[in-house]
C-alpha cells in the first residue's frame, strides 16, 4: 500500500472528528434568546387584546352617556352604544389575533 491511502478506521476517526467540529459550530451559531423573552412577548400580546376590548367598550360608554345627557335619551344612547362599542371592541381583538398568528404587524393591513 502507498502512503496516501488511509485504512478505515483512520477514516471513519477523521469523519467522526469533523461530525464533532460541525455539530460544535453550529451549535455556536444559533441565536441566543434571553430568557424570559416568550413570556414577556405572550404578555404584551395578551395585554394589548385586553385593551382593545376594553377600549372599544369604554368608548360606547362615554360617548352613549355624553349623548344621553344632551339629547335627553337615558339609558337608550347608553346601551345602544355599549353593545356596538363591545362589538367593535370583539372585532379589534380577533383581527389583532389574526395579525399576530399570520406575525405581520397591525398597520400593515392598513386597517
Amino acid at each position: 500500500m502507498t502512503d496516501n491511502k488511509k485504512s478505515s478506521e483512520e477514516m471513519k476517526a477523521e469523519l467522526d472528528d469533523l461530525n464533532a467540529r460541525l455539530s460544535a459550530a453550529r451549535e455556536a451559531s444559533k441565536p441566543k434568546v434571553a430568557s424570559g423573552y416568550n413570556e414577556a412577548t405572550t404578555y404584551g400580546r395578551a395585554t394589548r387584546l385586553v385593551a382593545e376590548l376594553i377600549a372599544g367598550i369604554l368608548v360606547g360608554v362615554l360617548l352613549g352617556w355624553y349623548l344621553d345627557q344632551w339629547l335627553g335619551t337615558k339609558p337608550w344612547l347608553m346601551i345602544l352604544l355599549i353593545i356596538i362599542g363591545a362589538a367593535a371592541g370583539i372585532l379589534n381583538v380577533m383581527r389583532a389575533a389574526k395579525q399576530m398568528v399570520q406575525g405581520g404587524s397591525y398597520n400593515e393591513e392598513g386597517k
